[in-house]
C-alpha cells in the first residue's frame, strides 16, 4: 500500500489514546503521560470505559463517544479487543493506528484467523494504516509527538530512526539522549503487519526535515522484497540511508544441491541487496551515528585514493594499516606533488604517501603541504592528523586548515591525538563544521564509509538491461531442455543438459559426450581426441568427485575403459542407491595458465535469484572466496562483483601469468544474468570450475536444477528492462521510429539530444527555467527504476548510420500507483512530426496497464502547442495557483 494515509500517523492533528490509564505502570498510562509531556499541540483523547479522567483530562467510554475523529490513533488494549477497534476506527474514519499490543499471533477463535490478520481484514475495507502490532510506538520531536512507552524524551533533529526491535529502540533513545543527538522522526516497525521498511522509505526519502534515514533490521518478508528495493533505491538518491542489519541464520543452504546454494549464505544476500539499494551497511550503534555524521560534514567523494599528511611517523603507519586491513587504497602521488613537498619539507620527511611532515612542522608547514596535496589530481580525500608537540600548538594548525576545508573541492578528515590541547582543536573542527576523531583508526573507518557509499551509490545508478546486447542467444535451445527434464519429473540436468544451456546463452562450454559404457565410452574417447576426462552420469550424483565418480588426463582407449570399470565398482560401492546411466566424456582443456573460477546463481527465500562468483575447483568452499550480486547485471555490475573477490587479484595477472579477459568473465555473469531472467524455471545452477585465461572463458562443468515456473518478473527483486514494451511505429509522414524504455547506456545519446533543443523549448520543458543540466542529473533521467517510473525515447539511425534519440516523454508514478505525472520533450527539429503525439499514446496505454488511475502534468500557460495535443488527448484542464502555469489531468480508471 505504501504511502497512503502515512501522514496520519507521522503528521497528526489530533490522537486518541485507547487503553490511557491512570496506573503508572501500565502501557496506556506511560503512553498518556509521555503525549501530555511532549508538548502536541492538537487534541488528546484518552479512551477507557473504567475511567471520568485519564492523567486530569477528560476521558471517553468508546470510539463512538469521542467529540472529533482522531487522525491517529494509539492502541494500548488487551489482543483480543484490537480488531474490534480498528473497525471502529476505520467506520469513525480514522486512519493511522500504532498498534502498541502484543500477542495478536494466535488464533481469534479455533480454526479461525489469528488475531493480526482479522485486525488486518477490519482495516482493509477503510484502507486504515497500521504501525505495529507489537511497537513501541513513535515520536515526532519536530510535532511534540511522543505516542510511545519508551522511558525518554528526546530532543528535535534532521535524522530518522526507523527500527524492528523494539529493544534497540528504547536502548537507541538512551544512548543518543547521552550524545545529545536529535532526531526528526523515531519509528518502531514491530511486527511490520501492514507498514514496512518500504513504506516508511518511501515516506521520509521524500521528508525535507529529514536528511538522513537509519534502519535496524532483522528482516523482511519475501513478498516485500521488491517494494523494499525500490522504496530504499529512491530513498537513497536523496539522502544517506544507514542501516544496521542484525544475523539471520542459513539452515537452507545445507539442502542446496549446488556449491552456490551453500556458498550464497543468506547474510551475504541481504548486503548485496543493501549495496544495490544504495544503502551503507555497519555493524554497531556508534558507527552508525557517525558514519552519518562523516557523510552529513563531507564533501562528496570521487574516488578511493586516501591522502594522510601528519607530523608523526607512527600515526601514519596506524592509519596506514588501518586503511590497507579494511581494504582502502593510498594515493600514489604526481612527480610534481613530489617535487613540491621536497622543496618545502626537511631532506628527513617521509618521502611519500603517508607524508610525514616531521615532529616539528608548524601551522604554515601544515598548510602548504595540504595545499600541495590538494592540487593533486590523483588525491580524492586528505587524512589530516597532529600529535602533540611543544614546537607546533595543535589550535594553530586546526585555525588554518579550516579555511582550506572550506575552498577544498575534495573530503578533508582530522584526527588530532592527545588530551586537552588536541581536545580544543578538535572543538574548533567541530564548531566548522569539518568531521575530526581522537584516533587514526577511527578516522580511517569514517573514510571507509564514505568510500563503501560512494561505492554503493555509484551501484544505485546502475540499472542494467534484461536485453543483452553483446551476445545473442537461442532462448528456444534452453527452454527445450528445461522442458523435458520437467516432462520427466527430473530437477538435476545432466551435464550434458547443462552444458547445452550454456551454450544457447553463448557461454563457452568445452565438448562434452554421453556414453552408456565402459566401452561405448572408450571409441568416444576416440572420435573426441585424447587425452579426455571421463565422468559418472547419474542423476543421483551432484558433487561426482567426491564419489570418485571424475578421472582426468587418460590417454588411451584401453586407459578409458578400465578407469570407466573401475569407476563403476568405486561409485556402486560408495553411493549403492544411485541411478547410474552412463558416463560423460569430455576433452581435456589444455589451458595452463588459467584461473579457476565459480560462477552460479541460486534461489534465496526473499530476495529471489541471487549471482555467485568466486574463486572455483574443488575446494571453493573451504577457500570460500566469493561475493554474490542481485540479477540483473551489465558490465559494470559484474566488474564489481568481481572487485570484491580476492581471486580478482590474481586475474589481473603475475609474473608469468597474463591478466584474464575481464571482458570475456564480465560477459559470462551477464549471461547467466540473462538466462536467470528468461528462464524462471531455474532455480540452482553452478559452473565449476570455470577456466579464465587471457584467451578467454571455458566452462568445464555445469550443474542446473530446474523447478515449476513462477511469474518470471516478480521473482526477481529488481525488475530488468522490459524489453516487451519495445515497439516500431509509423509516423504520419511514413519515417519508422523505435519507441523503448530507456536505459543507462543512453546517457551519451541523450546528452546529445538535449543539445540539439532549442533554448525557447528548453524554457517550456523546465517551466520557465533556463539552464544546462548537470551530469549527475542527466545520469538520474536514464537510470531509472522500471517498477516504479518509466521513459519511453524514439530512436531512429541518422545518414551515419548511429542511432540518434529523437523524443522523450517520461512518469514518475506515485508509490501508490493512483497518479503518474508525465513529461515529453521532442527534438526542436523534429516538432510537429507527431513524435509527441505517439509518445504521448505510449504513455498512456503504459500506464493504463499498470493500474495508474490518473496521469497528469504541468506546463507554462503559453505553452499553447502542449496545451493542443492535451485536449485532443482527453486531458481535462485543472486550477494552478500560479496563474503563469496550467496543470492537467487524464482519468485512467
Amino acid at each position: 500500500m505504501s504511502v497512503r494515509h502515512l501522514e496520519s500517523l507521522f503528521d497528526p492533528g489530533s490522537v486518541a489514546i485507547i487503553g490511557a490509564s491512570n496506573s503508572p505502570q501500565s502501557i496506556g498510562g506511560v503512553v498518556m503521560r509521555n503525549l501530555l509531556r511532549s508538548g502536541f499541540s492538537g487534541p488528546i483523547m484518552p479512551v477507557n470505559p473504567k475511567y471520568e479522567a485519564v492523567a486530569g483530562v477528560l476521558t471517553y467510554p468508546d470510539v463512538a463517544s469521542l467529540p472529533v475523529t482522531p487522525d491517529l490513533a494509539v492502541i494500548c488494549t488487551r489482543p483480543a479487543t484490537v480488531p474490534g477497534l480498528i473497525h471502529q476506527l476505520g467506520e469513525r474514519g480514522t486512519r493511522g493506528a500504532a498498534v502498541i499490543t502484543a500477542g495478536l499471533s494466535v488464533q481469534e477463535h479455533p480454526g479461525g484467523p489469528t488475531l493480526q490478520q482479522a485486525m488486518l481484514d477490519a482495516a482493509r475495507p477503510h484502507l486504515v494504516r497500521i504501525l505495529g502490532p507489537n511497537c513501541v510506538g513513535l515520536l515526532i520531536p519536530g510535532l511534540g509527538l511522543n505516542a510511545t512507552f519508551a522511558h525518554t524524551e528526546i530532543e528535535p533533529g534532521s535524522i530518522a530512526f526507523v527500527s524492528q526491535s523494539g529493544g534497540f529502540c528504547t536502548a537507541t533513545l538512551d544512548w543518543a539522549r547521552d550524545k545529545g543527538i536529535g532526531f526528526s522522526h523515531f519509528v518502531s516497525l514491530g511486527n511490520c503487519a501492514d507498514i514496512d521498511f518500504g513504506d516508511v522509505l518511501d515516506y521520509l526519502g521524500a521528508v525535507p526535515e529529514t536528511t538522513a534515514i537509519l534502519l535496524y533490521m532483522e528482516s523482511i518478508g519475501a513478498d516485500e522484497a521488491r517494494k523494499f528495493m525500490s522504496a530504499a533505491r529512491a530513498a537513497a538518491r536523496n539522502k544517506p540511508v544507514l542501516v544496521i542489519k542484525a544475523g539471520r541464520n542459513a539452515e537452507g543452504a545445507r539442502a542446496a544441491a549446488s556449491h552456490t546454494g551453500a556458498l550464497a549464505g543468506a547474510d551475504n544476500v541481504y548486503a548485496a541487496a543493501l549495496r544495490r539499494a544504495g544503502i551503507l551497511r555497519v555493524y554497531d550503534l556508534d558507527e552508525l551515528f557517525d558514519a552519518v555524521e562523516t557523510l552529513a560534514r563531507s564533501q562528496p567523494l570521487r574516488g578511493d585514493r586516501l591522502a594522510i599528511l601528519t607530523n608523526g611517523g607512527g600515526p601514519g603507519v596506524i592509519a596506514t594499516d588501518a586503511l590497507i586491513a579494511n581494504g582502502g587504497k593510498l594515493a600514489e602521488f604526481s612527480d610534481d606533488t613530489m617535487r613540491k613537498l621536497q622543496d618545502l619539507l626537511p631532506g628527513n620527511w617521509s618521502h611519500g604517501n603517508p607524508v610525514d611532515m616531521i615532529g616539528d612542522a608548524d601551522a604554515q608547514t601544515y598548510l602548504d603541504s595540504l595545499r600541495i596535496l590538494l592540487a593533486d589530481p590523483g588525491v580524492d580525500a586528505i587524512l589530516v592528523m597532529n600529535a602533540p608537540s611543544a614546537i607546533a600548538p595543535p589550535e594553530a594548525a586546526a585555525r588554518g586548515i579550516v579555511d582550506i576545508v572550506r575552498q577544498a573541492k575534495v573530503p578533508i578528515l582530522t584526527s588530532w591525538l592527545g588530551g586537552e590541547a588536541a581536545g580544543r582543536a578538535r572543538r574548533i573542527f567541530a564548531d566548522a563544521n569539518i568531521p575530526t576523531y581522537d584516533t587514526p583508526e577511527n578516522a580511517v573507518r569514517a573514510y571507509m564509509h564514505m568510500v563503501r557509499y560512494h561505492r554503493n551509490q555509484d551501484i544505485l545508478t546502475q540499472v542494467p538491461p534484461s536485453a543483452p546486447t553483446d551476445f545473442t542467444p537461442t532462448p528456444g535451445g534452453a527452454r527445450s531442455v528445461i522442458e523435458k527434464a520437467l516432462l520427466e519429473n527430473r530437477e538435476l540436468l545432466t551435464e550434458p543438459e547443462a552444458k547445452q544451456v550454456l551454450a544457447a546463452y553463448g557461454i563457452p562450454v568445452v565438448e562434452t559426450r554421453v556414453a552408456a559404457t565402459p566401452a561405448k565410452a572408450a571409441a568416444t574417447a576416440g572420435e573426441i581426441g585424447f587425452p579426455v576426462a571421463l565422468k559418472i552420469l547419474s542423476p543421483d550424483i551432484t558433487h561426482k568427485s567426491d564419489v570418485g565418480g571424475v578421472v582426468l588426463g587418460l590417454a588411451t582407449a584401453d586407459e578409458v575403459e578400465a578407469a570407466a570399470e573401475a569407476m563403476l565398482a568405486r561409485v556402486a560401492k560408495r553411493f549403492p542407491d544411485a541411478h547410474l546411466t552412463g558416463f560423460t566424456v569430455q576433452k581435456m582443456a589444455s589451458r595452463p595458465m588459467a584461473q579457476e573460477l565459480i560462477i552460479g546463481m541460486t534461489t534465496d527465500s526473499i530476495f529471489g535469484p541471487v549471482i555467485l562468483f568466486g574463486r572455483g575447483g574443488t575446494a571453493v568452499e573451504v577457500i570460500a572466496d566469493r561475493e554474490v550480486a542481485l540479477p540483473p547485471l551489465n558490465m559494470s555490475l559484474a566488474r564489481h562483483l568481481i572487485s570484491r573477490t580476492q581471486v580478482s587479484r590474481l586475474l589481473k595477472g603475475y609474473r608469468d601469468r597474463p591478466p584474464a579477459d575481464f571482458d570475456a568473465i564480465c560477459l559470462t555473469l551477464i549471461q547467466i544474468s540473462q538466462l536467470i531472467v528468461d528462464r524462471p524455471e531455474i532455480v540452482e545452477l553452478d559452473i565449476n570450475p570455470l577456466f579464465a585465461d587471457d584467451r578467454g572463458v571455458l566452462a568445464l562443468d555445469a550443474r542446473v536444477r530446474v523447478g515449476p515456473a513462477g511469474v518470471s518478473a516478480e521473482r526477481l527483486a529488481i525488475r530488468p528492462y522490459p524489453r516487451e514494451l519495445e515497439e516500431t511505429i509509423t509516423l504520419p509522414a511514413g519515417r519508422e521510429v523505435f519507441v523503448r524504455p530507456i536505459r543507462p547506456e543512453d546517457q551519451p545519446a541523450h546528452n546529445e539530444f538535449v543539445s540539439r533543443i532549442t533554448p525557447e523549448d528548453l524554457y517550456y520543458r523546465l517551466l520557465g527555467v533556463t539552464r544546462d543540466i548537470p551530469p549527475t542529473e542527466m545520469a538520474r533521467l536514464v537510470q531509472i527504476d522500471y517498477d516504479r517510473d518509466m521513459a519511453f525515447i524514439a530512436t531512429a539511425p541518422n545518414e551515419q548510420g548511429d542511432t540518434e534519440t529523437l523524443a522523450v516523454v517520461r512518469v514518475v508514478v506515485d508509490p501508490n500507483n493512483t497518479q503518474a505525472d508525465f513529461a515529453v520533450m521532442v527534438r526542436s527539429d523534429l516538432k510537429r512530426s507527431g513524435l509527441g503525439s505517439a509518445l504521448m499514446k505510449k504513455i498512456i496505454r503504459y500506464c493504463q496497464s499498470r493500474g495508474t488511475e490518473a496521469i497528469a502534468g504541468e506546463m507554462l500557460a503559453d505553452n499553447q502547442a502542449m496545451l493542443k495535443l492535451t485536449r485532443k488527448l482527453g486531458f481535462t484542464e485543472e486550477p494552478h495557483p500560479d496563474p503563469g502555469r496550467c496543470r492537467v489531468r487524464l482519468k485512467l480508471k
